[in-house]
């Protein structure tokens, strides 16, 4: 029964990201809002909604780092150091990645991507600032979806390296 009951959960309104946390038994709390397509920044938007300050949001994006696509989670109030994020997972150049390839291979789409329940797992790197927080939040996988849980849970989840990879 109990598996059932869960499965039912996972269904209603679950999206892979959540699904992952579920799965993992990780505590982890979701907060919904009405995402504004003219937005100019999918992160700030969430931040200003949530009534969350900026520092505790982060943004999830996805970089070519010597023809291998890679995650950075940054926070939203900050940009990604490209040069920081290639150290980081021992490459040696890192450009943006393509959005389509993006798209295609986390399996979701730009302003939703998550770090979490991605279609392929992604070699992951999450900004150091991360551990100062008690919680985090990130794309819960679609827009206007965020998951909020603790940095430890979210590195342990997406088997990620932490490093300063924020300017």
């Amino acid at each position: 029964m109990a598996k059932k009951q869960k499965r039912k959960q996972e269904q209603a309104g679950a999206t892979p990201a959540t699904v992952a946390a579920t799965r993992a038994g990780v505590s982890f709390s979701t907060h919904a809002y009405a995402h504004d397509p003219a937005a100019p920044s999918y992160g700030e938007e969430a931040a200003e909604a949530m009534g969350v300050e900026p520092e505790r949001v982060f943004k999830t994006l996805v970089a070519d780092v010597d023809g291998v696509l890679t995650v950075a989670v940054v926070p939203v109030s900050g940009s990604l150091d490209l040069k920081a994020l290639a150290a980081a997972v021992g490459g040696k150049r890192a450009t943006m990645a393509d959005p389509a390839a993006a798209e295609r291979t986390t399996g979701y789409v730009r302003g939703g991507i998550s770090p979490l329940g991605q279609r392929k797992r992604l070699p992951t790197v999450v900004d150091a600032s991360a551990a100062g927080h008690a919680t985090v939040c990130v794309s819960a996988g679609r827009r206007g979806l965020e998951i909020e849980l603790a940095p430890g849970d979210l590195v342990t989840l997406t088997d990620a390296v932490t490093a300063p990879v924020t300017r």
